[in-house]
């Protein structure tokens, strides 16, 4: 099962996680500043009109004794400081302080409560119907009780009425909220979609040229900087391509010019009267022939002229074991189903003879089946010699390396097989696997896509 992954893996994916998360941070300390402000607004208006009645009252009192009362009725004058009965209100006393001193009034003392009245029924009844779906037990009024000692021993007492409410401006945040992320995102995304088509074709190009040595080139478009980077891509490309052709032509000359100096001393080798000399020389000259072709067909990997197209690996597979079954090679094939891949035939034939040839030289039997998996085909050869030691696996993989430390022809090649079969795969978009048998000898596979 994979591993979820949270963090996306392309550019434009990051680009826009990270812009979504600064905006989210920026929202979210807006949103904590508007609350914050919300509650300094909420609790003035909460304050406010209980200080302005007393400051108005204060200022219009007439200056007798008698009086307890302003001549609106609002603010009552007292001699002792009354009991409030309520929730205290620290904030409003704090607030109420601020505003007397704004205006310049010092007052002495201030107790703020808020309480909790239930409203009359008839006027419950008007409420009633302003209010969609509420039930009769649950309407009060909330009031704001203040007194304020202006004097030693003088107190102002007045009750205003506030709003119970929360505030409800999360909705409208969380609007602007989506209206933001889609005015910046959305042309984010855009612009993100631009920047990443031309480096999306410039990824396909090279994981082509990597996989098959060839590639076509990237048109050039996008912003400046990719523009310049698709050129260089370009210009790479086109030089790179001008090596190898380079290489195949110096290759080219090279096996021709080899093979004829090898081609005259197969002739003289002919006319040599002994005949065990004879012998010798031709199979050091065929050996000589077989390494060229070798050398020659490793320095081309990934340029092959071959065509694609469906094998039947099964069948292709059958022929090459029967070849060798005609030449009386230890060699069996395990029965194996039909699997069918896109594949350049006569390199996997190629690739599949020199695994058989060295379980033959090496493990003295070929053990050839073929298996398809979900979403790949192993072609695998296995023999009953002495394996290979896991610290020498990749190693058995590199050019010019053999198992037997000698250059005694006769106990095997020049080293090239396996590099050969690993360059093959690497063509195909596969792999060759080398792995130990639990029963003694080695098990090669040619892991192919299916």
């Amino acid at each position: 099962m994979k591993r979820l992954r949270l963090w996306p893996q392309s550019l434009v994916g990051q680009i826009i996680i990270l812009v979504a998360l600064a905006l989210f941070v920026a929202q979210a300390i807006n949103f904590a500043l508007l609350l914050r402000e919300r509650q300094r607004i909420e609790l003035t208006s909460q304050t406010a009109p209980g200080v302005y009645r007393i400051v108005d009252a204060l200022d219009n009192r007439p200056d007798r004794r008698g009086d307890d009362a302003d001549r609106r009725g609002r603010v009552r004058f007292l001699a002792a400081a009354p009991v409030l009965q309520g929730q205290p209100r620290p904030d409003v006393e704090r607030r109420a302080k601020a505003m007397f001193d704004d205006i310049g009034l010092a007052v002495r003392s201030i107790h703020a409560v808020e309480q909790s009245q239930a409203l009359p029924p008839r006027r419950w009844d008007n409420f009633r119907r302003r209010a969609a779906g509420g039930r009769p037990g649950n309407m009060r009024m909330a009031r704001l009780a203040m007194a304020v000692e202006y004097e030693p021993g003088k107190w102002a007492l007045t009750q205003a009425r506030i709003g119970d409410r929360p505030p409800r401006f999360g909705g409208w945040l969380v609007g602007q909220t989506l209206i933001l992320y889609g005015i910046v995102l959305l042309p984010l995304l855009w612009v993100g979609r631009r920047l990443a088509r031309p480096l999306k074709q410039l990824t396909g190009s090279a994981e082509q040229f990597a996989r098959t040595g060839s590639a076509d080139p990237v048109e050039e478009r996008g912003p400046g900087d990719v523009r310049q980077l698709t050129m260089a891509f370009n210009a790479m490309r086109s030089r790179i391509f001008a090596m190898l052709n380079e290489k195949d032509r110096m290759l080219g000359a090279i096996g021709h010019d080899l093979r004829t100096p090898l081609a005259s001393l197969r002739v003289r080798a002919e006319s040599v009267e002994d005949e065990g000399e004879r012998a010798r020389m031709s199979e050091t000259i065929e050996e000589m022939n077989r390494m060229l072709e070798d050398i020659l067909s490793l320095a081309r990997a990934g340029r092959s002229s071959e065509a694609r197209q469906k094998v039947d690996l099964s069948a292709l597979a059958d022929a090459v074991v029967e070849d060798f079954l005609e030449l009386g090679s230890p060699v069996d094939l395990a029965d194996s189903d039909r699997a069918v891949a896109n594949v350049r035939p006569q390199q996997i034939r190629r690739a599949l003879r020199n695994l058989i040839e060295n379980a033959i030289v090496y493990g003295e039997r070929a053990h050839v089946s073929v298996e398809r998996g979900e979403d790949v085909i192993r072609m695998i050869v296995a023999d009953d010699g002495p394996g290979i030691s896991e610290d020498r696996m990749e190693e058995m993989m590199e050019p010019f390396t053999r198992l037997e430390g000698s250059r005694n022809r006769e106990t095997g090649g020049a080293g090239l097989g396996l590099a050969l079969v690993r360059a093959i795969m690497a063509e195909h978009g596969g792999a060759l696997k080398l792995a130990n048998r639990a029963q003694g000898g080695l098990e090669a596979s040619l892991v192919l896509p299916a």
